[in-house]
């Protein structure tokens, strides 16, 4: 038997709103944390980006929320990145507007003078970054001292970003009860102590997934000359059925798009900036076939999932070897081969040679221009390196 919202708890105007968006059956997390949630307790999900957990804790929220009467907020939701803040908005409005609800999105890099007008004019739900979050009570901006429910999303990222000092400096300025749900891909370490501390006799709930290893795919190493990459991209995706290219900045992202599409490409572009309709309407393209390629940000990307995808292109070498897997691990699902494709300039081979011993792989730098007949036939390629 299909388990819906309903049957977790989920008020039915909620439920109403969600079937309107043409999400009628809840995901693994959603399952396993909403009812919980529903009936207060503090809960700790244990979930990879991607897997639903969004929805798993902004139901709950807004369910619980009543307008309030002296516009201070009641509902807290803490996130490491503006990107994720600007996601968990686009799924926490309808649902809070259908309620009658004030939801906030404050993040740095925008106007704070705006958001405190806002913040004065009354809101319910305040979605944050914490280093801004802090700036707006230091301010007296804003007050959370009865503040009723509380999120911690991204636990482990906020972890890395160097945020859970901050984050432990919010919640201790929380001063009436309250339920927490804090929700992470890991809840070892540093999280284990914000949960010791923070939480009262939480529920844990984890949706185990497979990780990406790099014997799944294969792998090109390319070494391209800076005015050649885009048409080096170009001959790949014309090559393939779908690729994925991956920017380190949204303003990168937005540039790769231009050059691509005057390449005759058929691509879009995604990232914390657009608007939620512009990131869906992309991605629906994309998914369909009516577009050849996307390009996104590593944040934007987060808990995107398309079948036949057959090449990712780091058109900018990643970070670190996690990031590596996290993006190419968007190919080479459901059993079908793909292929990763890693491009560098002459002063990045450093870090790429540190990324392959990160991975475990040692695998040959090929010198690439866009007159490489190599560049047709990828898979292939990749399996017989010399």
């Amino acid at each position: 038997m299909t388990i819906t919202f309903a049957d977790l708890g989920v008020p039915n105007a909620l439920c109403q709103t969600l079937a309107k968006q043409g999400i009628n059956a809840p995901f693994a997390i959603q399952e396993l944390t909403i009812a919980d949630a529903m009936a207060g307790r503090d809960v700790c999900g244990k979930a990879k980006t991607g897997s639903g957990k969004t929805l798993a804790f902004s139901l709950p929220s807004v369910a619980h929320t009543e307008r309030s009467s002296d516009g201070k907020p009641s509902t807290l939701m803490l996130t490491p990145t503006r990107e994720l803040a600007n996601q968990i908005t686009g799924v926490v409005e309808p649902l809070a507007i259908s309620q009658k609800l004030r939801p906030i999105a404050v993040y740095g890099g925008t106007n704070i003078d705006k958001q405190i007008e806002t913040i004065a004019a009354g809101i319910d739900i305040i979605i944050a970054t914490p280093g801004r979050l802090i700036d707006l009570i230091d301010r007296e901006a804003v007050d959370i001292s009865s503040i009723k429910r509380v999120v911690v999303d991204e636990a482990d990222r906020m972890a890395d970003m160097g945020f859970l000092p901050q984050v432990e400096w919010v919640l201790r300025h929380i001063k009436a009860d309250h339920q927490t749900m804090l929700f992470s891909a890991t809840l070892d370490g540093a999280v284990d102590t914000v949960i010791k501390r923070h939480l009262k006799d939480p529920v844990f709930h984890a949706v185990e997934e497979q990780e990406v290893t790099v014997n799944e795919m294969g792998h090109l190493f390319m070494t391209v000359h800076k005015m050649n990459r885009v048409q080096v991209a170009a001959r790949i995706i014309g090559n393939s059925t779908k690729t994925m290219l991956f920017t380190r900045t949204k303003r990168g992202a937005d540039q790769l798009e231009k050059e691509l599409r005057e390449e005759g490409v058929d691509v879009a572009a995604i990232h914390g900036d657009l608007r939620q309709n512009q990131r869906e309407k992309a991605l629906k393209d994309f998914t369909s076939g009516k577009l050849k390629a996307l390009v996104a940000t590593d944040v934007a990307a987060r808990g995107i999932h398309v079948d036949d995808v057959d090449v990712v292109i780091h058109y900018n070498p990643p970070e670190d070897h996690k990031t590596y897997l996290h993006r190419s691990g968007r190919t080479a699902r459901a059993g079908n081969s793909g292929t990763a494709v890693t491009m560098f300039l002459w002063d990045e081979e450093l870090q790429v040679r540190q990324l392959q011993r990160r991975l475990g792989i040692k695998l040959p730098f090929h010198d690439v221009f866009s007159n490489d007949d190599r560049l047709d036939e990828l898979a292939s390629w990749a399996q017989n390196q010399t």
